[in-house]
């Protein structure tokens, strides 16, 4: 028999099973960390226990939207559950991208459990030297 004493574990459980799993329609969120590496910005989403196939991405103009589906794992009739803390059901976020990003471009790795978007930063959108040009033809303003 499993023993847990974190009351704030408790209270986040209690409020997962008034609010239900996600839904398609009312999907729960996902964690995840953004950060600029170099000429890209990564995004890192945690979704363990959530097979690959079960992961749906898409970008329509600069809303990025990534959706995820934990389903229950299938048991046998004699197994009994003891402790259930995982949650199951639909997740998704949506994030506005800047247009600054390369939304073209967009790569996603999923390992151990982690999503990892890298979008790239347009080529319009990096710093750039401008010459400066020095012309023969001077024109004194005088006033």
């Amino acid at each position: 028999m499993l023993m847990r004493t974190d009351p704030f574990r408790e209270l986040d459980r209690l409020a997962q099973q008034l609010t239900g799993p996600g839904t398609w329609s009312r999907p729960s969120a996902m964690p995840m960390d953004a950060y600029r590496q170099g000429d890209e910005y990564v995004v890192a989403f945690d979704l363990p226990g959530v097979p690959a196939d079960a992961l749906d991405i898409d970008v329509e103009r600069n809303m990025l939207t990534v959706k995820a589906e934990r389903r229950p794992v299938a048991k046998a009739d004699d197994v009994q559950m003891e402790l259930s803390e995982r949650p199951l059901g639909i997740f998704s976020r949506q994030i506005v991208l800047a247009d600054t990003l390369d939304t073209e471009h967009i790569q996603a790795d999923y390992d151990a459990g982690v999503l990892t978007l890298r979008i790239p930063i347009a080529e319009r959108a990096k710093p750039r030297k401008i010459s400066i040009g020095v012309g023969s033809g001077h024109k004194e303003i005088s006033g």
